[in-house]
């Protein structure tokens, strides 16, 4: 029971679903202008849908994982579980993320609809596009207004749309920075990838046009009125500054010089500031 318990860990890649259910919380705060019994069922299910879409793409594509020295080494490439086995724990978890997110109807229907948008669109075009990274940046806009509805909030609302127009653009560089790193891997698993199309110069030039894009789009979203506090806007813009000039120094490096930790880092405090924004202001 353990083991399995632990391949159902390696399955679900927690740090990725920890920060789709974080972007959950933030919308959750936003709407709701604080924290309230619904909550925990919406970040649960956020989670849990987030854990099995991961464990899902495991047993779509354990054949490329296995030509792969990065995921070479996963649950379903060294046989430690079927890809069938993979799959009815991801639609375990699926099912287990939706029940908690039945209390909103419109949770539920966003969370359903991410999961399809990344095992059936994003994973498709994986396989037949160097570009799929930019459809699949819709999976990193979603979460948040899944928390924000599941707050009360309308999902139409101008606030809630800048926040996942951020986390859309964000999304994109997230991926190619990691692509930038095993460019190689992808290669050799017989996907398309942009540095087969790029060199690496270029394509960190493209890289760098992003992150500014996803700097840009966070200083914004004041103008929408996700945030009045003055504070806020100004750890905003340092944030963003902060990317600035770590993408910067990637550029200057011909991508030799990696930005993806910092980008990760950079979503943690836009996240962590409109929390707080939502939490106190």
């Amino acid at each position: 029971m353990h083991r399995l318990a632990g391949i159902i860990v390696e399955l679900s890649k927690i740090r990725i679903a920890v920060l789709s259910t974080a972007s959950a919380a933030t919308g959750f705060v936003l709407a709701a202008r604080g924290v309230d019994a619904r909550l925990v069922p919406a970040l649960l299910g956020v989670f849990l849908l987030a854990a099995g879409a991961a464990a899902l793409n495991q047993a779509q594509e354990g054949d490329i994982d296995a030509r792969m020295r990065r995921t070479e080494k996963r649950p379903v490439p060294t046989g430690r579980i079927s890809a069938r086995g993979a799959l009815v724990a991801a639609v375990a978890l699926v099912a287990a993320g939706a029940a908690l997110l039945s209390f909103e109807l419109q949770a539920l229907l966003l969370g359903l609809v991410t999961v399809f948008w990344y095992n059936g669109v994003y994973t498709t075009l994986n396989r037949v596009t160097a570009f799929a990274a930019i459809p699949g940046g819709v999976v990193g806009a979603i979460p948040p207004v899944i928390g924000w509805v599941a707050g009360g909030g309308d999902p139409a609302d101008p606030r809630i749309l800048a926040v996942a127009f951020f986390f859309f653009v964000w999304q994109v560089p997230h991926f190619w920075l990691l692509l930038l790193r095993f460019g190689d891997d992808y290669a050799r698993a017989g996907l398309p990838t942009l540095t087969n199309v790029f060199s690496r110069a270029q394509f960190a030039r493209i890289i760098y046009v992003w992150m500014l894009a996803t700097a840009v789009a966070c200083v914004s979203m004041p103008l929408f009125g996700v945030s009045t506090e003055v504070w806020t806007e100004a750890g905003l813009i340092a944030s963003s500054v902060w990317l600035g000039w770590r993408a910067t120094a990637m550029l200057r490096s011909n991508g030799r010089v990696l930005a993806f930790h910092q980008i990760n880092v950079y979503a943690l405090l836009v996240i962590s500031l409109l929390s707080l924004s939502g939490l106190i202001g």
